[in-house]
């Protein structure tokens, strides 16, 4: 019987090595660029803030928190990520302290943080409890919880949908991350831990792709959990050709362009703000 804790370890180290692949640091900066900026100004961040940024990848929300005047810790699963959003903030002029952290066990006192955050990171993790009682207890009373997450019904949401059923089974007791992006799955979630909560959708355009295929190819090439797909179908040539026709598909689906000679998709998002109450 393998034991718990073992196989934890296993399957962070799994989601530690699936973000390492490919160039997600470039998704970042080219797909969902101004993401992070939206979610530190929804939350409030300002100058002197105490802000920890979960999940935070190469700083898509915590360099604009720092930028804004915020005392910011970036934590991730991963260390090349961490890297990345090092030479990042080193280009843009941004300090703050980087910090290699599991969202679901993170190593700071209670109450530390004026603000906890997290731009499509934190939902990621495969236990959402955890990481849900994690975001609550490093927040002090009366802070700021702030998150992004991609919707169920969204085009995130649906490519990894699309890609699920092409996928080994996940682990017992993981969760789907776009639940994250379900208000009533959130207000589960973090339950009486918070007030003055504002749960908004919305959507980013995304016009960095000319054809639906150059969309398809870019995640095959750049997007960890599509690359651990694709790899896992090495010896399936068929199952291969066809996700690559259906992810395809699903871009022209959500093709909002006229035309005019590139991908004008929308990517619906959860913004959700609300105050920590006191314990």
């Amino acid at each position: 019987m393998v034991d718990k804790a073992e196989a934890d370890r296993a399957l962070k180290a799994r989601h530690r090595a699936m973000w390492a692949q490919g160039d997600y640091p470039s998704v970042a900066a080219e797909v969902i660029p101004d993401l992070g900026k939206s979610l530190v100004e929804a939350a409030g961040v300002g100058p002197g803030d105490r802000v920890l940024d979960v999940a935070a990848g190469s700083g898509n929300a915590a360099i604009p928190a720092a930028l804004a005047g915020a005392d910011v810790v970036a934590t991730d699963l991963s260390p090349e990520l961490l890297e990345a959003g090092r030479r990042l903030a080193g280009e843009r002029g941004a300090r703050l302290r980087w910090q290699e952290a599991d969202a679901e066990a993170l190593p700071f006192d209670d109450a530390a943080f004026d603000a906890v955050v997290s731009c499509v990171g934190v939902m990621f993790a495969p236990h959402h409890e955890r990481a849900a009682g994690e975001l609550l207890r490093v927040c002090r009373p009366g802070g700021t919880i702030g998150l992004l997450s991609w919707t169920p019904g969204g085009f995130v949401g649906r490519m990894l949908a699309t890609m699920k059923p092409y996928a080994p089974p996940p682990p017992p007791g993981a969760q789907p991350p776009p639940l994250w992006g379900d208000p009533e799955h959130v207000r589960a979630l973090i339950g009486d831990g918070v007030t003055e909560v504002t749960a908004e959708r919305r959507t980013v355009v995304v016009e960095r792709f000319a054809t639906p295929e150059e969309f398809r190819d870019y995640f095959k090439q750049r997007y960890g959990p599509t690359i651990s797909v694709y790899r896992s179908l090495a010896d399936a040539p068929e199952r291969v050709a066809a996700l690559d026709a259906e992810l395809a598909e699903l871009a022209r689906r959500y093709d909002r362009g006229t035309g005019g000679g590139h991908l004008v998709m929308e990517w619906e998002y959860l913004l959700y703000t609300a105050r920590r109450v006191s314990a």
